[in-house]
């Protein structure tokens, strides 16, 4: 017999196995259990992925396909999965499991060798990497209490190991984490943080991490002496492993979540925390946050620190806050002001006020006139005084009350081309400080920026030079991305411009970097991402009978591309971006599918369409009726999508639910099959979330998109005889059809007849069903 550890074995531990392992549960290419089998025609079973690897490396260096074991020549690569052998590895695989939980806890609830407790403690890891179920079943056997006590065992390689375990446990589940930070545990593992060897302090790091990511343990963590000091001093150090330090910060930015642990973090000298509470948070934490500051002792440099990134906010609540508002925040300022630097910085960050007068006639910064003599002067000073306007434009066009006054008056002055210049400029500064700018204003003014970098296409190759820099992800570059996809969706012009410059390859690498990890940028990898995204998606806006555009679709494959981003959950605007362009790009498949000689007549249709197809040729698209690729049709059902799809309806963003329901609509629209359309959207169990968006009346749009792709659904008989009982349906199109639009209520109207709500007068005699 032999023991299994990540799919290997190991021939130590013998005697634990309930049975041993079968030669047909290895791979012949990878020697590991196969999680995911598959046979070749040859009859010989391999892991997916190897022998995926296999045919790849094969085709690359220009081998004949042959079976890896046979050694004879393949005619297809087809893998057919082995069901039957990979539930018998997964019945195996349970059966060890059982036998290694009741090792471990034999182990860890008697006196035990430092051997057999951390061959326990690595049955644990090993057994927690499985499964969120797996984890549950650790808890529940009163695990998690044993391996908590080793923390405090006198071997070095026993306590880390134990931290290793209780990582693992932690993973991903909240209860675990309740009981592992019971009692002392999380004021021992923050002492390992300070006193522990170097792997100990790793390990502990890791799992403070684990614990922090769940939101009530942050004050219980926190309040742990000392515990907010250590991490702060892991997370800047410059001597201590690079892993234990990137651990701590991010334990710190998830213990951002209580405000005891950001004032802690500011005693001592994380600074960042507060100030963004006192730049974005609520009222009252704005106003705790300023009072605070005032409270803090703060050396000159922290003060310039202070004065910069916070300046303005503090003045803006002395001129517009209540009464203890202003006395908080005139507290805080009174501090930074002591010194000269910094008060210079106040003053500087005061005009940004739109409540501030500037002259007799009261006008502020924001009055047409003064934001003319503003643009005047940066195209007429400077780098440095430059940097210094835009930054003032740039804090005046980040709040929603002013952004339309310097909008309107960048369009009265004609100063959008001597604005998008300074893309160009040599200065970081310089450069930064406009593409801000430009990002701001862009929402309202995207057709005249668009106009203005037709005229100059060097500009917008800057900016794909900033957003392709590999420096990691830069201030600068987060609203480089934003600015570009900001610009007119259906501009070909500039959407073809990008193609020539070969924009797209580089975007697409940046997007494939982030969604693989391999990119950092710390607050700005979200809106990085957003914006890449959104760049990538004009392609899918000029489809359109341009063979060009669609080659370039074909070549960076977008119907993979954005299935995959579909996945990226808590990403809103991605899953927006990814399933409209998902739609875009399969309206397109009925042009591009190709269409092979009508079959015979007679075809025998199927009875219930959720249950069975009708009977088509073999590799033709049952919604197209041609061959179809995901890559070469942008077909959803070739692609996969269809699934994915359909689980976006149940999101909490009503803008993601109508996006993805627009795409799936796709599949219903005029020029497919119809009815194979609602057989897929069966077969994907999307009937049912279609009808719960349309019951649930969310917003407008949602119900007109809804009550067309319900009508669509209901023109299968044996579906509208099944909807016809259901009464919520009903309600929900008798409402359409009550208070929607001219459009809404047709639609609703021929989908009440479907389901017989409503006579159909011009079949009144006819049987019941003829349209």
């Amino acid at each position: 017999m032999a023991d299994v550890q990540d799919g290997h074995y190991d021939s130590s531990t013998d005697s634990l196995r309930v049975e041993p392992i079968y030669e047909s549960f290895l791979c012949p290419l990878t020697k590991q259990i196969m999680r995911d089998p598959v046979t070749l025609e040859s009859g010989a079973t391999f892991e997916r992925e190897a022998i995926l690897k296999w045919f790849k490396e094969s085709d690359s260096s220009g081998r004949s396909l042959v079976c890896p074991i046979t050694r004879k020549e393949l005619s297809s690569t087809e893998l057919n999965p082995s069901i039957a052998l990979r539930n018998t590895i997964d019945e195996w695989m349970h059966r060890n499991e059982a036998a290694k939980l009741d090792v471990a806890c034999k182990s860890l609830t008697s006196e035990n060798s430092e051997h057999d407790t951390l061959q326990a403690l690595e049955y644990v890891v090993e057994i927690c990497q499985r499964s969120r179920s797996s984890r549950h079943v650790v808890r529940k056997l009163g695990l998690i209490s044993l391996i908590s006590e080793l923390l405090k065992n006198s071997s070095t390689k026993v306590r880390q190991k134990a931290l290793e375990s209780l990582c693992f446990v932690a993973k991903d589940d909240n209860d675990n984490k309740d009981e592992i930070a019971a009692g002392d545990n999380i004021r021992t593992i923050v002492k390992f943080l300070s006193h522990g060897h170097v792997q100990e302090k790793e390990q502990a790091a890791s799992l403070l991490y684990e614990l922090s990511q769940y939101k009530p343990l942050s004050e219980k963590i926190g309040s742990v002496p000392g515990a907010i000091l250590i991490l702060v001093g892991l997370s800047s150090s410059k001597i201590e492993n690079l892993f234990t330090v990137d651990r701590a910060d991010k334990t710190l930015v998830n213990l951002e979540s209580c405000e005891k642990n950001v004032r802690q973090m500011a005693e001592n000298g994380r600074l960042q925390p507060l100030l963004r509470l006192l730049l974005e948070g609520s009222a009252d934490t704005q106003l705790s946050m300023a009072a605070y500051v005032g409270e803090l002792v703060l050396t000159n440099d922290v003060k310039v620190f202070v004065a910069q990134t916070a300046g303005s906010a503090l003045v803006n609540i002395m001129k517009s806050g209540n009464r203890e508002a202003r006395e908080a925040a005139l507290k805080a300022l009174n501090q930074i002001s002591s010194y000269d630097v910094s008060a210079k910085i106040l003053i500087e960050a005061g005009a940004n006020f739109q409540s501030i007068p500037l002259d007799h006639n009261r006008q502020t910064l924001v009055s047409e006139e003064i934001v003319h003599n503003l643009l005047h002067l940066i195209s007429n000073t400077g780098p440095a005084t430059e940097c210094k306007l835009l930054q003032v434009l740039v804090g005046l066009t980040s709040s929603s009350t002013t952004v339309q006054g310097i909008v309107d008056a960048i369009k009265s002055s004609g100063a959008t081309v001597s604005l998008i210049q300074f893309v160009e400029a040599p200065q970081r500064e310089v450069r930064m400080a406009s593409i801000k700018l430009l990002n701001n204003i862009s929402p309202c003014m995207g057709q005249e920026l668009a106009e203005a970098f037709r005229g100059n296409f060097s500009q917008l190759s800057s900016l794909i030079r900033v957003i392709a820099d590999n420096n990691g992800i830069s201030e600068e570059q987060a609203p480089a991305a934003g600015l570009v996809a900001d610009l007119p969706l259906q501009d070909s012009v500039l959407t073809r411009r990008l193609v020539e410059d070969g924009a797209f390859t580089t975007i697409i690498s940046k997007v494939i970097m982030i969604r693989q990890g391999e990119s950092r940028g710390g607050r700005f990898v979200n809106p990085f991402l957003e914006g890449l995204v959104r760049i990538v998606s004009r392609i899918t806006f000029i489809l359109e009978d341009d063979p060009d555009i669609i080659a370039v679709a074909r070549e960076y494959n977008l119907t993979a591309l954005f299935s995959d981003l579909l996945q990226m959950n808590g990403l809103d605007t991605v899953q927006i971006v990814s399933a409209t362009a998902l739609g875009n790009l399969s309206g397109q498949s009925k042009h591009l599918t190709k269409i092979l000689p009508p079959p015979n007549a007679g075809l025998c249709f199927s009875i219930f369409p959720c249950l069975s197809q009708k009977s088509v040729e073999t590799g033709v698209c049952r919604v197209h009726h041609g061959i179809c690729s995901s890559r070469e049709s942008f077909c959803l059902l070739e692609g996969k999508v269809v699934e994915k799809l359909v689980a976006c309806l149940d999101h909490n963003n009503e803008k993601v639910v109508e996006a993805s329901l627009t795409a799936l609509s796709t599949l219903l629209d005029d020029g497919v099959d119809i009815d194979q359309g609602v057989m897929v959207l069966c077969d994907a169990e999307g009937v049912k979330p279609i009808l719960d968006v349309l019951c649930e009346n969310r917003t407008e749009a949602l119900r007109q998109r809804a009550v067309w792709a319900v009508e669509r659904i209901l023109r299968t008989d044996e579906i509208a005889y099944e909807i016809s009982g259901n009464q919520n349906v009903s309600t929900a199109l008798v409402e359409a059809f009550r208070h929607g639009d001219f459009r809404t209520r047709q639609i609703a109207e021929r989908a009440l007849k479907h389901v017989d709500k409503l006579p159909n007068f011009s079949g009144i005699f006819s049987k019941i069903g003829a349209q």
